[in-house]
Parts: C-alpha cells; sequence; structure tokens
C-alpha cells in the first residue's frame, strides 16, 4: 500500500523557513515537481512557479522556503518529508556577511572576499558553496567558483581541479554554466595518491585565479568561492592549510567537525575569519558505490551529454608518431641511486615518456596546453580530455573517444589514472 502511496501526485504545504526533501534513487525513475503558488529555491536557485522540473534517479533534492509554499510532486520518490529544523538562516548570515565585505571591497577598490568552504566527506561541501555562489549572483555578482575536489569534479571530470566566473544561478538539472573553464588535471581521484603533485597544481590554479581577478574589476569585487575535498587529517589537513594559503582566503567555513575548526583556528594567520556551521539534516552518506557510479555520471555527461543536453563524441584514430604521451610520477629510486642532491621524492612530480601500451586502454588522456615537453606539461591547464577506446598494436594507431572532431588541439596528452568504460 505504501509503495502504491508515494508514486501517485501529492500536494505539501510548507510553513515559512520548512524544507521540503526528498530522493529519487530507483534506476530509470523520474520525478515531477511543480511550484504551485508562494517562493520556493533549490539549493540557492529559485523554483519558477508554474513550471515542472524533472528529477532522475540519483537526485537529491532540498526545496527550501522562506515564506512558504505549496508544491505539487509526481512520481515515485525513496523518501520524501518536511523539514522544520534547517542550516538555511544560518547560510544566509554568511551570504549577508559576505556580501557586506563585497560592498567594501567595491568602495576600498580592493579584493573581495574569498571563502573557502572545508569539512569532513558527505557534510554539505559542494551543496553550501552552491548555495553562497547562487546568493552572490543573484545579487548581481560575478564571483569565481573553485573546485579542489578531484573525488568528483564538479567543473571538469574527476581528478582534476578547476576554476570557473559564475555569471547566473545554477540550473536544477545542469549546475553551473560550464563556459570556458579553466582545468587542471590531477589524474587520480584521490588527493593521497600524490600530494605533492596535488599541491604544486592548486598553487598554480591559485595564481592564476588571483590574476583573473586582477583583470576584471567585477570580478575582483565579488571575490572566490572554493570548494575542498573531504580528507581533513594529516596530509590531507595539510593540503587545506597549503589551499588557504595559496589562495589567500579570508574566510574559512567549517562544516560539522569541531576539531577541525580549533585546528584551523590555532594554524591559520588571525586575520582569517573561520567560521562554524552545522550539516543541514537533509545530508546523505554516499557509499563506496553511488561515489564511484557518480564519478562514471560526470565522465558520461563529458562525451554525451544530459538528457537535455546532449552531444555527439567523435571517434577516431591517430597514428602513435602524431601525438606525445606522458604520465607524471616515475617510479621511486632507491637513495643511492639518486643524483647528488636530489631528494627521493621529486620523483612524484617527474614527467615520464610513454609509449603507447595495452596498459592505457580506457585510460582519459588530458589534452594539453604545454608547448613544450618540460615542467609546462604539469603545470598546464588543459583543453580537455579524451579517452583511448582502441588500441592498434600493428597498424601503431590509437583510437580516441572526443568531444570534438579531428584534430586535437595539441599533440601532448598527459595520462589519467581514471578510467572509463564506454557503453554507447
Amino acid at each position: 500500500m505504501g509503495e502504491d502511496k508515494k508514486s501517485l501526485l501529492q500536494e505539501y504545504k510548507l510553513d515559512q523557513d520548512n524544507e521540503l526533501r526528498f530522493e529519487v534513487e530507483s534506476k530509470g525513475e523520474k520525478v515531477y515537481l511543480t511550484l504551485k503558488n508562494g517562493m520556493a529555491e533549490i539549493f540557492g536557485t529559485e523554483v519558477v512557479k508554474g513550471k515542472t522540473y524533472e528529477f532522475t534517479s540519483g537526485a537529491k533534492v532540498a526545496v527550501y522556503t522562506w515564506q512558504g509554499c505549496t508544491i505539487e510532486v509526481k512520481g515515485k520518490t525513496d523518501v520524501i518529508y518536511t523539514a522544520k529544523e534547517t542550516p538555511m538562516v544560518l547560510y544566509s548570515n554568511c551570504h549577508a556577511a559576505l556580501e557586506i565585505a563585497r560592498t567594501e571591497s567595491e568602495k576600498e577598490n580592493k579584493r573581495g572576499p574569498i571563502t573557502m568552504t572545508v569539512g569532513p566527506s558527505d557534510v554539505g561541501k559542494s551543496t553550501l558553496t552552491r548555495i553562497l555562489l547562487n546568493y552572490a549572483v543573484r545579487m548581481g555578482r560575478r564571483p569565481i567558483y573553485v573546485d579542489l575536489d578531484v573525488g568528483q569534479g564538479c567543473i571538469s571530470i574527476p581528478g582534476t581541479v578547476g576554476a570557473l566566473v559564475v555569471e547566473r544561478p545554477a540550473s536544477l538539472d545542469e549546475g553551473f554554466s560550464q563556459e570556458a573553464p579553466l582545468v587542471y588535471n590531477f589524474g587520480h581521484k584521490n588527493v593521497d595518491a600524490n600530494t605533492k603533485l596535488y599541491n604544486m597544481i592548486v598553487d598554480q590554479l591559485a595564481v592564476t585565479v588571483k590574476e583573473r581577478l586582477e583583470v576584471n574589476k567585477k570580478t575582483r569585487h565579488s571575490g572566490v568561492f572554493i570548494n575542498t575535498c573531504g580528507w581533513i587529517k594529516g596530509e590531507g589537513y595539510k593540503s587545506i592549510l597549503n589551499s588557504g594559503k595559496a589562495f589567500e582566503v579570508d574566510v574559512i567555513l567549517v562544516l560539522d567537525q569541531e576539531r577541525l575548526y580549533n585546528e584551523l583556528v590555532r594554524d591559520m594567520p588571525n586575520y582569517v575569519k573561520i567560521v562554524f556551521l552545522q550539516k543541514s539534516g537533509g545530508v546523505v552518506e554516499r557509499s563506496k558505490h553511488v561515489r564511484s557510479e557518480a564519478r562514471d555520471q560526470r565522465i558520461r555527461d563529458y562525451f554525451y551529454g544530459t538528457i537535455k543536453n546532449q552531444l555527439y563524441p567523435h571517434s577516431f584514430d591517430v597514428k602513435w608518431s602524431e601525438i606525445k604521451i606522458f604520465k607524471i610520477g616515475a617510479p621511486p629510486l632507491p637513495d643511492s641511486c639518486l643524483p647528488h642532491g636530489m631528494k627521493p621524492k621529486d620523483h612524484l612530480t617527474k614527467l615520464v615518456s610513454l609509449t603507447p601500451n595495452p596498459g592505457i586502454l580506457h585510460h582519459l588522456l588530458a589534452v594539453s596546453f604545454a608547448e613544450k615537453e618540460d615542467d609546462d606539461v604539469i603545470l598546464s591547464h588543459v583543453a580537455g580530455f579524451v579517452c583511448v577506446s582502441n588500441l592498434d598494436m600493428d597498424r601503431q594507431t590509437i583510437t580516441l573517444l572526443s568531444p570534438q572532431p579531428k584534430p586535437l588541439p595539441n599533440n601532448i596528452l598527459v595520462l589519467s589514472e581514471i578510467q572509463f568504460m564506454d557503453s554507447h
């Protein structure tokens, strides 16, 4: 009985400061949401009255209302309930404080606030970042969104860090508009795979973001929002400190962990404002399997687009002689074999030339903007990604799946540890 009931059309009347939360888990399931009256928002994006929004499997949605509203939900949800306790007022206060700082930065013609969100996995860091970005954009701001979470890759694909100027609120199904993002390839889904390389790339991204802030006045006053990954202990904590320093952050929002909050208060300079925030009760813990599926989906969307915005990737052969493939990081040498003065850790950021071999099948390759084969390759941002779908050892050709037709924008390609099995 309960099952049938959930799949019917239901109407929810929300009081002010309430949130309707629902999840769609079953594959192929679709849930439709319409705002009948009042005002509502989803993660800081306004819901248009009378428009029907579609959510598919994997969606975790929270519809919040400041004044009260009526919502109609059609379709089968796995979980649906109204929450009276939400941290939205606290999040809104953060936005208000940042808006004051942005207004001051305009008056004094200095840089707007640089805000970093930190905390363990699954506490809602990406969601909070998204809400604050949306609120800023709705005030007419043009902030930069920086994503340092290589596990999910919100700006490009997993295994990358990137930055994007946000000019309009995120659409409910597609997220922020991905026009001309700045992307650096890290090539692993966990920071601990190569923290030295990760910190180098973050430092480089910070330099480039600061240059962008200098060039554009509106963006300079709007500031930066940085989302980080959930690794907060040991080397992970050091990476947070490194990122904070590299971007010269003014504000750190700590979600859900007092210990992390206290450590940052102790270790960050006094002028950095550190704010402790509770996580939302609607935050859902994701299993390894769910994370892995989400990563695959991000890559699939990169090549094939989404249901609303389909893309038709190209597949073509390239001769081995026409490209150069590199990987970053060589096997460590014992100390006795190292040249005098070389540190054993240097191998982590060494560029190694690869001959195409079956081991690279299904791996992603970053198309580098680098001109030459020296350090440039490691610290260059990338034009995009291709996937190795076949290898012909006899003909010495490699078949690539690519978002755009031949020729490749550059012949320098960098191997990513991340794989994609193309099921189309």
